[in-house]
């Protein structure tokens, strides 16, 4: 157990170090886009981007599906079995990226053509990015098995270096197409798509040399096949559910408020992708060890990397999130040319929604690890999926933009409580254990953490050095919170170990 909870502080440490470039390049990069397309265009981009996603519905659920069936089998120790699934995934894939291609020139394009808000000289361009955004997608969908394989493996370096790469790629076509004189919005997507096609092909070559479970044989196993999307067949529900809330209610509030409020939502993705990585990249180091847990039956370890794992990206999220909290409205100031109205409130929304959803991660993956996902999919995606209605009709009675995103927050909290409640049926999850130890924890140390900056200096700075000290302050009674009220004594005792190490081989 020791050497496994060192592998996985190992990968955290890779990721994180990826995901400091990530940020710090994406932040950049999206600045120079929206100024390179504008308000309206950059609006386009994302509705358009987030039609196309609505077709994620149907390969989300595959994707979690193949993920967790080369973990659970790399942990059984099963190679033939996992050559078979590795093959049979890749099949599935491209006969799924077939069936989206159809499907979107029908109804995407419909979209596009009748339903979306769109302005004069607009639409063919609106037409060509969708098919650009479409190719994107399908060479993404076809990459996935190959991406499940080197996480799977916990080959955390080779997926840092190659998304770093890609990253750089992003910023290297946000800063030519500051310079492009044809139609810089469909520039970008084909530029984009070029970029998706190069990854992918770094993807499958390292894996072809490196796992021997990855040369596609071009054969289907047809009872794998079926036990594949049986299991898709249920985690579809709740995909669906996750991308009906995400870009359905972008598409709403493209038909009530028009794209510049779809320009302000776009940044706050941006901001919260950006933020919300470095727990994405926390749960990718520690899904492998809780899905291997379960194959070999360690109930008690897998329980306690679940727990550790929701309060520690909690943690992560309060960290990087509560400066900009504290100094939205500045801090896009800086950033951004010109701030799309609603932005700030939209930001502070995402961010909330992300440090509650940050909780359910480690239990979706201990719920995907044990294959028996109907009842639960049913009940806590049958939840989620009221997002769409609810946001409908509140923008219908003539909610602000932002009641979109209040709706998440609530349904949010309202799934983690099913979910909790869904998995001690299933695994005898300790239901009261996690709201002690998480809970009660993450609330505790998110209240003490926000105190003295509030004190000190309120929400709204004005000038550098107010936001700068503001961001200081709240760093730092985030840092003292999580060691005083959040840890227990052994892990205190654990972090000044390091601090101690590290201050021996820093001074010899």
């Amino acid at each position: 157990m020791e050497e496994r909870s060192g592998k996985i502080a190992k990968n955290t440490l890779l990721l994180y170090s990826r995901m400091a470039i990530v940020m710090a390049v994406s932040l950049y990069t999206g600045r120079v886009v929206l100024s390179s397309l504008g308000e309206v265009d950059y609006g386009i981009y994302n509705v358009v981007g987030g039609v196309v996603a609505l077709f994620g519905v149907l390969s989300g659920s595959l994707t979690a599906a193949i993920s967790r069936f080369l973990t659970y089998e790399l942990g059984r120790g099963d190679a033939q079995r996992l050559r078979s699934i590795f093959s049979t995934a890749v099949i599935v894939q491209i006969l799924l990226a077939i069936v989206i291609v159809i499907l979107a020139e029908l109804l995407a394009m419909w979209f596009v053509n009748s339903r979306m808000v769109l302005p004069d000289g607009r639409v063919v361009a609106a037409r060509v990015v969708l098919q650009l955004s479409l190719l994107t997608f399908v060479i993404n969908l076809i990459s996935v098995p190959y991406n499940a394989a080197i996480v799977a493996h916990e080959r955390m370096a080779v997926f840092a270096y190659i998304s770093i790469f890609e990253v750089v790629g992003k910023l290297a076509i946000a800063l030519l197409l500051s310079k492009a004189s044809f139609d810089r919005l469909i520039l970008y997507s084909g530029m984009l798509a070029l970029l998706a096609l190069i990854v992918r092909i770094l993807y499958s070559v390292y894996c072809s040399r490196h796992f021997d479970e990855c040369r596609v044989e071009w054969r289907l196993n047809t009872a794998l096949f079926k036990e594949l999307f049986g299991f898709a067949g249920w985690n579809f529900i709740g995909a669906s559910s996750a991308i009906l809330r995400d870009q359905g209610g972008n598409i709403l509030l493209n038909i009530f408020c028009g794209p510049a409020v779809n320009a302000a939502r776009g940044v706050a993705n941006q901001v919260n992708n950006a933020v919300n990585g470095f727990v994405t990249n926390f749960m990718v180091a520690l899904n492998p060890q809780i899905i291997k847990s379960y194959a070999v039956k360690e109930y008690d370890y897998m329980f306690r990397l679940a727990f550790n794992g929701a309060r520690f990206s909690l943690y992560l999220l309060l960290l990087i999130s509560l400066p900009i909290l504290l100094n939205t409205q500045y801090l896009l100031s800086l950033w951004l040319v010109d701030v799309p109205e609603y932005t700030a409130s939209f930001v502070r929304l995402v961010l909330v929604f992300a440090m509650s959803e940050s909780l359910a991660y480690p239990l979706i993956t201990i719920m995907l690890a044990t294959g028996r996902i109907r009842t639960y999919q049913i009940v806590v995606g049958g939840v989620q999926c009221l997002n769409f209605p609810v946001s409908y009709l509140l923008l219908y009675w003539g909610a602000s933009p932002q009641s979109v995103l209040v709706t998440a927050i609530v349904i949010s909290v309202i799934c983690e409580v099913v979910r909790l409640f869904m998995l001690k049926r299933m695994v005898q999850l300790p239901v009261g254990l996690f709201f002690k130890q998480v809970w009660l924890n993450v609330i505790l140390v998110s209240v003490v953490a926000i105190i003295p900056p509030v004190l000190f200096f309120g929400g709204n700075s004005s000038t550098f050095s107010e936001a700068l000290s503001s961001s200081l302050l709240s760093f730092l009674s985030t840092i003292l919170s999580i060691l005083f009220v959040g840890c227990n004594r052994k892990e205190r005792s654990y972090v000044y170990s390091k601090v101690n190490s590290f201050k021996q081989r820093l001074y010899g």
